[in-house]
């Protein structure tokens, strides 16, 4: 009797944590396509597109609008050109491995609200190009 009453408790708690939707955890950032990220900065207001390749190449040609900050400086300590971490921010290098490096580190210094779309290779819109 007391082993059926154990088998029955245990079934059911592992009924309880299989059958839910995973969770999504706080501390990561969402990853979006090319045209997501169009469609995005047509609708949102007040956010930030960051380019985080190297200033060389942001001053080559950049989306218009971003700020740079390399992903190579982005470490520890908080960053004064992003005094917002609920702001939303938009990250993009040049083929999408920098800014998911980057928006895995902004996440680690409290940003919530990152957003990482890929690289400039594949960016159909305008470009700019100087500082």
């Amino acid at each position: 009797m007391k082993i059926k009453r154990i088998m029955t408790i245990l079934l059911s708690l592992l009924s309880l944590t299989g059958c839910g939707a995973p969770a999504t955890p706080n501390n990561t950032y969402k990853q979006i396509t090319m045209n997501e990220a169009i469609v995005m900065m047509e609708k949102e207001k007040d956010y930030i597109i960051l380019d985080v390749r190297r200033p060389d190449e942001f001053a080559e040609k950049h989306i218009p609008g971003a700020i740079n900050i390399p992903n190579e400086i982005i470490g520890t300590e908080d960053i004064k050109e992003l005094p917002n971490k609920k702001q939303l921010i938009l990250v993009y290098c040049r083929s999408g491995n920098r800014s998911k490096q980057a928006s895995e580190k902004l996440v680690k210094l409290g940003y919530t609200n990152i957003v990482e779309f890929g690289g400039i290779i594949d960016w159909p819109g305008e470009t700019v190009s100087g500082n």
